[in-house]
């Protein structure tokens, strides 16, 4: 089956083709496309031939969808209902969803969601500890995101690896999806247990701009105060915190390690206040999987910035991770960045959450619903 994958972000609309064999034949970054201006879409599908089918990534699926699922009026609905969660990310969508089925309604549809991959997380991973009648009237819970990435992370990271002494179905990944979002899962033969986000995108690791944790009794003083009004703790979590809060700049990860490198203290602080957190979370979530096999990591930074892997690791020796420096510096895709006798794999997977995604859109079409 040949696939059209949609990734709607909040500001661009990311195109590619996945062929049968998982080839990427196209791919293709539109930037600010909206409902009313589909002709920039309009010429990538004149452009790409015929597709089977075309699978959607969706940030937030609430408790309802737990699995990739047909695209009809009722979950466009759903979807709707949840932009208050995603709201970055939920509405833009939908609105990719409907634009292409306005472009193409000859094509079944398949969205596919972020959170569902941490549906497997038990009650004891996904409840808060807060009034049960809350937990029970609003849906309040763990729901994990990076799904997609996470999938991709769990399957591929052994495969580099070469891990064979554990029996694949017993494997106990931590995937460290590192980007301006960044999370971290704990995944034991393919299935997540653990993972740090939670009823929203706001919490675990320090990121670009957004906050990570934080103790809720401070946010709470700081409104009390009056210090802080609501409207701008809200956008300051999502927009000013993390990196750039810290550290002065745009919080993009090259600019701190510039900044960095020429001795602002600012900058050294923000970084080493990102791998700290980033080593208690790799170290939690090798405790929730029951210890370690492989450590994956992923994403903009994950991939592309040796200095976080390097540092992540001189604090992890504990659980057996040891980098071969040369190979961590050389790393630009997929690659295995282990030292010689290390008990742990360490490798880099190059994200691919629209092979995941084309992966998930034939899972789900039966050969008679291709249309």
């Amino acid at each position: 089956m040949r696939v059209l994958v949609v990734n709607a972000g909040s500001s661009t609309l990311k195109l590619s083709v996945i062929e049968a064999d998982g080839e990427r034949t196209f791919s293709q970054t539109l930037e600010g496309v909206a409902d009313a201006d589909d002709a920039a879409l309009a010429e990538f599908l004149g452009r790409i031939g015929d597709v089977d089918a075309v699978g959607h990534r969706v940030v937030h699926g609430g408790a309802r969808f737990v699995a990739p699922t047909r695209v009809d009026d009722e979950m466009l609905a759903y979807l709707d209902s949840l932009t208050d969660l995603a709201p970055l990310h939920n509405a833009r969508s939908a609105s990719g969803i409907r634009l292409l089925a306005r472009l193409r309604p000859d094509l079944p549809a398949v969205a596919t969601f972020d959170t569902s991959f941490h549906s497997t997380l038990t009650p004891a991973a996904r409840t808060y500890a807060l009034p049960r009648a809350w937990n029970e009237r609003h849906g309040l819970r763990r729901y994990g995101f990076h799904g997609l990435s996470h999938s991709h992370a769990a399957r591929a990271g052994p495969a580099i690896a070469g891990v064979t002494a554990t029996p694949v179905s017993n494997t106990r990944v931590v995937s460290c999806h590192l980007g301006s979002g960044a999370s971290v899962a704990a995944i034991v033969g393919g299935r997540s247990v653990d993972t740090t986000m939670g009823f929203t995108p706001l919490a675990g690791l320090v990121m670009q701009t957004r906050v990570g944790s934080v103790d809720p009794g401070l946010l709470l003083w700081l409104l009390d105060s009056g210090s802080v009004g609501m409207p701008e703790m809200v956008h300051a979590l999502s927009h000013d915190a993390g990196l750039k809060g810290l550290s002065g700049t745009s919080g993009d990860m090259r600019e701190v390690l510039a900044a960095r490198a020429g001795g602002h203290a600012d900058a050294v602080l923000a970084f080493d206040v990102f791998v700290q957190q980033l080593v208690r979370e790799i170290g939690a979530m090798a405790a929730s999987a029951g210890g370690l096999d492989v450590l994956v990591f992923t994403g903009g930074v994950g991939e592309h910035v040796p200095e976080v892997r390097t540092a992540a690791a001189a604090s992890l020796g504990f659980l057996g991770v040891r980098l071969d420096e040369d190979r961590n510096r050389a790393a630009s895709a997929d690659a295995d960045i282990t030292a010689d006798g290390a008990a742990v794999r360490t490798v880099v997977v190059t994200a691919a959450e629209d092979l995941e995604i084309a992966r998930q859109t034939r899972d789900a079409l039966r050969p008679g619903d291709r249309g």
